[in-house]
């Protein structure tokens, strides 16, 4: 990771032109200024967070998409969660408790960073911001039940739609991604594979069918949903609705 120079002022954060986040009032934004300790750049493919290790920091991300995951012994992954700008990483080490996940960024990214010894201070200092924090732990949780459901119940082609849908509506949520229900994002389909438990073979195969059929096109570069109301009919997602999330 590679520190910034000249970090934001948070009073100035971009995240505080994201229409689906909620702006910051002067005093929030003046009080998460004071305690934040700097910002750091990530490439492709660099760890931002380490299972088992004991985390000095939460960050929260200003640009670019992370994948969530867990690891097996032999070197098998879950994914079991994708992020994007506005979500807070690290919770678990507010509480002093090593991480049992490692964060990767999907594509370049951008972090604020604040020292986890300061989180008690913050709930103490602003019950607001607190709620908030607790506010995103809640969404974090929802997400992860569907994508649970998706493992348990979906077959592997309702899974392929769900996840696509699930992030062009999270991108479009974030700024990630312009209108048109297309998002700019290299996922290999070893990542979908991890993602959805599924093997290889079987997700490329399910690709291509969804291809071939107009549903998904899911490129190497870019996935597109040519008719995003027709898909989400079919597996049963509801769009975003919830009005503007909080961030940190």
């Amino acid at each position: 990771m590679l520190d910034v120079a000249d970090p934001h002022n948070c009073v100035h954060c971009p995240l505080q032109e994201c229409e689906a986040l909620r702006p910051l009032d002067e005093a929030q934004a003046h009080y998460i200024n004071s305690i934040k300790k700097g910002e750091f750049l990530l490439v492709r493919g660099e760890s931002l967070l380490t299972e088992a290790e004991n985390g000095r920091h939460l960050y929260t991300i200003l640009e670019g998409v992370f994948i969530r995951f867990r690891s097996l012994e032999d070197g098998r992954r879950q994914i079991v969660n994708f992020m994007f700008p506005g979500d807070l990483v690290g919770l678990q080490a507010a509480f002093d408790n090593p991480a049992n996940h490692s964060v990767e960024a999907l594509t370049p990214a951008r972090v604020c960073f604040f020292d986890r010894a300061d989180f008690v201070k913050l709930i103490q200092d602003s019950p607001r911001l607190g709620y908030d924090v607790t506010w995103l732990a809640a969404k974090e949780e929802t997400a992860l039940e569907n994508h649970i459901v998706s493992l348990g119940q979906r077959s592997a082609r309702e899974r392929v739609i769900f996840l696509a849908i699930w992030l062009i509506d999270r991108a479009q949520a974030t700024g990630v991604a312009a209108e048109g229900n297309k998002l700019a994002l290299s996922l290999t389909q070893s990542q979908v594979a991890d993602m959805l438990g599924l093997s290889l073979v079987h997700t490329n195969r399910t690709m291509r069918a969804l291809h071939l059929d107009g549903l998904v096109e899911w490129g190497q570069k870019e996935i597109c949903i040519p008719d995003m109301d027709a898909a989400a009919d079919l597996v049963g997602f509801s769009r975003s609705g919830e009005g503007q999330r909080p961030y940190i």
